[in-house]
Parts: C-alpha cells; sequence; structure tokens
C-alpha cells in the first residue's frame, strides 16, 4: 500500500524533535529504533515509544495517499535537520522502502509494518488532575534529583506521585536522600491514591512542561497519561510498593542551623574539590554560631572552611556526601536555608525557612 504526503521542513522537523528523544540509541527489537507515521486526513501523527514512554506528536499538512508505515527515527530526525530551512519534503512509499525527497535531495530509508508497532490505545482513566503547568514543574524539578538510578529496588527508579484530598504529592529517594514537596489542586481528587513513574517518563515529562496554564494528568491502572500542545504523553507505571517515606522524615529536629543560602553553597563547592571523589564526604563541625566545612582525599589533602551561622544547638562532627548537600540547597527558593538535625547520628532535614511544602532529607555519612 503506498501513502505520499509532503509538508515544509519544519512542519516535520518540530514534531519529530519532540519524540525523538525517546528512541533509543540501543535497541532490544528493531522496531524501537523506528518512529510510527500515520498520515490521515492532512495531519500526520508521529510516534516512538521504548516501550515504556510513548510520545505521540500531531501537525497539520498536506496528505495525498492516508496510510502508516514506520521508518527509523534518528536517520529521519538528521535528514530533515540537516535539509535546508524552507525545504518541502516529499514522503513517498513503495514496498518496504520510504523515499524522501527535498529539492534535489532524494533518500531512501528501510521500513518495517505499522502494525508490529507497539502503541499504548486507551488507558483506563481512574481519575484526571488538571494541574497548572508551571507548579507541576516546579514539582518535578524540586525532587526529580533524588531518584534511583538502576537500584535493584526497582520501584525507586521512579518518582511517586500521591493524591490527598487537594494535594499532589511528589516523592522522590534512593535510599541514601530524599525529597518532597506538594502543591495544591483546584479541585479535590476523587479518590486519594499512589503511583510511581518511571525516571524516564519523569525527564521525557520534565522536558514537555514549558509554556503556561493549565494541563490535564490522567492517572490509569498502569499508565499515566497527558496532553500537552499537540504532545500526547503516556508512561507505563512502576508496579510496586514505594517505602513508607514518613517515617525517615527527621521527627526531633532541635538542633538547627540558620545560613545564607548562596555562601554556604559556595563553601560546600570549595571544600567538595579536595573530597574523596567516590565517596564525596564532608565533615560539618557545628559549634555555637560557627560551622566548619571539612574535606580530605586519599592523597592527604584537606580543604577548611569556617562559616558565620545561627546556631545555637549542641556542638557536634556530623558528615554527608557533599554532591546531596548541594543538590538539596539548589532546590531551595529562599535566600536563607535551615539545616535541622537531631544528633551526631541522625539525617538532616533541609528547608528554607518559611516554605512547608518542600523539604529535603540526607543521611549523615561515617567518614
Amino acid at each position: 500500500m503506498t501513502m505520499k504526503f509532503s509538508a515544509s521542513r519544519d512542519t516535520i522537523l518540530r514534531p519529530l524533535q519532540a519524540v525523538i528523544g525517546v528512541v533509543e540509541r540501543r535497541q532490544t527489537m528493531p522496531i524501537l529504533g523506528n518512529v510510527l507515521l500515520v498520515a490521515q486526513e492532512n495531519r500526520l501523527g508521529i510516534t516512538a515509544t521504548d516501550l515504556e514512554v510513548e510520545l505521540l506528536a500531531e501537525t497539520e499538512m498536506e496528505v495525498e495517499t492516508p496510510g502508516d508505515i514506520t521508518i527509523p527515527g534518528r536517520k529521519l530526525h538528521d535528514i530533515c535537520k540537516a535539509l535546508p530551512e524552507g525545504a518541502t519534503i516529499v514522503f513517498e512509499t513503495s514496498g518496504d522502502r520510504v523515499t524522501v525527497k527535498a529539492s534535489r535531495s532524494r533518500f531512501t530509508l528501510s521500513s518495517l509494518r505499522a502494525a508490529d508497532f507497539p502503541t499504548v490505545e486507551e488507558i483506563t482513566a481512574q481519575q484526571t488532575l488538571t494541574i497548572e503547568r508551571q507548579a507541576f514543574k516546579n514539582l518535578l524539578d524540586k525532587t526529580h534529583f533524588s531518584m534511583a538510578q538502576q537500584d535493584v529496588r526497582y520501584y525507586l527508579n521512579g518518582l511517586l506521585f500521591e493524591t490527598d484530598g487537594t494535594t499532589l504529592r511528589a516523592v522522590a529517594t534512593d535510599g541514601h536522600r530524599l525529597a518532597i514537596s506538594e502543591i495544591q489542586l483546584a479541585n479535590a481528587t476523587e479518590r486519594n491514591e499512589q503511583v510511581i513513574v518511571p525516571r524516564k517518563g519523569v525527564l521525557e515529562l520534565q522536558r514537555l512542561l514549558d509554556g503556561e496554564g493549565d494541563f490535564d494528568l490522567t492517572l490509569g491502572a498502569n499508565h499515566v497519561r497527558a496532553q500537552l500542545d499537540g504532545i500526547r504523553f503516556t508512561s507505563k507505571l512502576i508496579d510496586g510498593r514505594f517505602p513508607e517515606y514518613e517515617r525517615v522524615m527527621p521527627r526531633e529536629v532541635q538542633n538547627i542551623i540558620s545560613a545564607d543560602r548562596g555562601l554556604l553553597s559556595q563553601a560546600l563547592q570549595r571544600a567538595a574539590i579536595l573530597s574523596n571523589e567516590k565517596y564525596r564526604g564532608v565533615r560539618l563541625d557545628l559549634a555555637e554560631n560557627s560551622l566548619t566545612i571539612q574535606a580530605n582525599n586519599p592523597e592527604q589533602e584537606e580543604a577548611e572552611e569556617t562559616l558565620e551561622v545561627d546556631y545555637g544547638g549542641t556542638v557536634m562532627e556530623i558528615g554527608f556526601n557533599v554532591n546531596y548537600l548541594l543538590d538539596a540547597l539548589s532546590a531551595v527558593d529562599e535566600d536563607q536555608v535551615q539545616l535541622g538535625l537531631g544528633d551526631a547520628n541522625s539525617s538532616c532535614l533541609v528547608k528554607g525557612p518559611t516554605t512547608e511544602n518542600t523539604k529535603f532529607v540526607v543521611m549523615p555519612m561515617r567518614l
């Protein structure tokens, strides 16, 4: 069956760029390296998937002969990108080959049957949330860095979303640190539930969330789906039970350090230069209104930074991974920051002095 359509370079490149991030460079199945093109009634839909995350972008164009086919995604993207701006591209299929023509350029690509392309059709919606885009992007920005990467505890390789009345909460932890943030929804949710969106889905969603206005997030039994400016995002959910994060939130934090966030970050960054490259440990020495940060490495090199802080708690020494502290500090929106400690063996609670809806927990490390 032949299929033929034509469009300007930009008309095709824009939706292609929106979905190409999902196409893996090394696939378990050849068809996952392809994108699905569906041309019908002056519309072209381009779908990419890695079996976990699926992106569908649609655009309007002239369709001479409707049809569907899959062709190598990155090659098509690179061809369209390399063609001159304003070029008109003509696509035509013949057997298992697809010809892409523009002016004096001609490319013939291999194809695979559209029927073999794995797509997620309808998902059973358990509830749909209407969320303000920037608020949701902020929620992801404040938590995504604490997700685990390739952890055997597969349920940590994603972000927990929890609905509770008019609150949407996001929680991420890799077992060494935890980030939690919440936003208020305009309408109360139909039911309270927890879903875990995999890491790749979270990062793709973050990329798509530019712009203003509301969008709909549909939570299904096995999938989550969002519709954003002509792009439909679908991700599988991780089937697993997220840890009871409430239990690791420090309860008794009688020792509170108040510091200038920028000065503390800079001091930690400087000390980190001479920390152990593998373990990234720094020692915090706390005394009245004084914080000394120390780091050393196997070459016996040492760094020491002393900061004036507001502190009237117990004199103590405690070690932390400097990267985890810096990640938490960079996600605090205020100029001042509070670090709350129980004792020299307890986790550190990091937050802005007036912020209650976003908190970070960093576990201590032995030095």
